[in-house]
């Protein structure tokens, strides 16, 4: 299938000739600008006179929106197409260096990123202060101009991008719907980094499900976007076998960097209409389901070691995975001892079977850090190699069991809601 995505006549731009006060008027309320002194919602600016918000310009912003409002004739030249990123997280900043270093490269055909348009600003730590995303701070940094859109559908949103006039828009784990108005825009599409081999894994944790399900293969797929989430046709792909060790924050890094490349190597081949894109198959399709807190908990009772093993993989970083154990004195009975929760942080599947209950520790391994080794109820053993207990910093099982003191380590049963009693 031939690429054929030029929507050249389609598309309602802002005439060039646009009055800077109307750029005022429709950027303003979504620009942080790179002094980091204000941000301004629409809520903020509604009934304010046109002269005090130019007032606040130029007590704020600075050299910040003049480069915006020059935006349309700041390209390197004719023939360098305009690029609009959209991402939130790390991994999408890491996605964003390198498109950056790209476009100063001549890479890609040829391409200069224009804004970028990441979510605002959101609570964060024990005060709850207001912290920019990850890619907002590299935006920053790089003075490239940023929109914080609380939703994409936002009428002024539209209004900007459509005034910034992009040839091709590229996401990258942004985290909002991008609605028909928005995918109408761009002159090429939307692009989007996707971390599965699509149509395996649509949605919000490709990476998280692939790891819990024990895959042996996964990858990378870039593609466009359409209103229906992840099931564009498909412009490159990249498969990467996995070992069985990787951790969801590492292998997220890994393939988004090689998304990236993808898109950067296919790009050349969208600009001058010779890509080649795949229909994604619908029966082929699965879904990956946002990772809900309460599937952090551990039951060594029934889950295997393999399982438990895999779950620890996919859920490190956000939720954790954990359990509740109990610390007891020699010839203390059973439940009789203090609850502790401890994050298993990392893991391995033990060699061999033990023939004792479920959950019990049955020793503590040698080695350098060594491990605690723990029967699952199917008779296999999961080696525990790092814990994080409450309030203290991740460390290998081998300090935590020396500090044991010769107490008794074993597995309590029990539910959430005692777990996190526990805690």
């Amino acid at each position: 299938m031939s690429l054929g995505r030029q929507r050249v006549g389609a598309r309602s731009v802002v005439a060039a000739t646009s009055a800077p006060a109307y750029l005022l008027k429709v950027m303003l309320p979504f620009i942080l600008f790179s002094t980091s002194k204000a941000f301004y919602t629409p809520i903020a600016l509604a009934g304010r006179r046109l002269g005090a918000v130019q007032e606040v310009i130029g007590r704020n912003a600075g050299p910040a929106f003049r480069r915006l409002g020059g935006l349309r004739a700041s390209s390197k030249s004719a023939g360098t197409k305009r690029v609009v990123f959209l991402g939130t997280p790390d991994v999408a900043a890491l996605t964003l260096s390198r498109l950056l270093a790209a476009s100063k490269d001549g890479r890609g055909g040829g391409f200069e990123i224009v804004s970028v348009v990441t979510q605002p600003p959101a609570p964060s730590g024990r005060k709850l202060k207001l912290t920019p995303s990850p890619v907002q701070t590299l935006a920053e940094s790089e003075k490239v101009p940023v929109l914080c859109p609380d939703k994409a559908k936002d009428p002024i949103f539209l209004s900007a991008l459509e005034t910034l006039a992009p040839d091709l828009c590229i996401t990258a784990a942004y985290g909002n719907f991008l609605p028909s108005k928005f995918l109408a825009i761009p002159r090429y599409g939307t692009l989007n980094i996707h971390p599965s081999l699509l149509p395996k894994y649509r949605g919000a944790s490709p990476v998280q499900r692939t790891l819990q399900a024990g895959d042996a293969v996964t990858g990378v797929s870039v593609l466009f976007t359409e209103l229906k989430m992840d099931a564009g046709p498909l412009l490159a792909q990249v498969p990467y076998p996995l070992r069985g060790e990787e951790k969801a924050p590492e292998l997220l890094q890994t393939l988004f960097t090689a998304g990236t490349e993808a898109l950067l190597e296919a790009l050349p081949s969208v600009w001058d209409g010779t890509a080649r894109l795949v229909e994604q198959q619908e029966e082929q399709a699965s879904q990956a389901e946002k990772i809900r807190a309460e599937e952090a908990q551990i039951c060594f009772e029934r889950e295997s070691a393999l399982r438990v093993h895999n779950k620890v993989r996919a859920f490190a970083g956000w939720p954790g995975t954990w359990a509740v154990f109990e610390v007891a004195e020699e010839g203390e009975k059973e439940g009789g001892g203090k609850a502790v929760r401890l994050k298993i942080v990392t893991t391995r599947v033990g060699e061999g079977e033990e023939g004792v209950g479920a959950g019990r520790v049955v020793g503590v391994l040698g080695g350098k850090k060594g491990g605690l080794r723990v029967r699952c109820g199917d008779g296999s053993v999961l080696d525990i190699l790092e814990v994080q207990p409450p309030g203290k910093k991740v460390m290998d099982c081998k300090s935590y069991a020396n500090g044991l003191r010769g107490r008794t380590l074993r597995w309590r049963p029990q539910d959430a809601k005692e777990g996190a009693a526990a805690a």
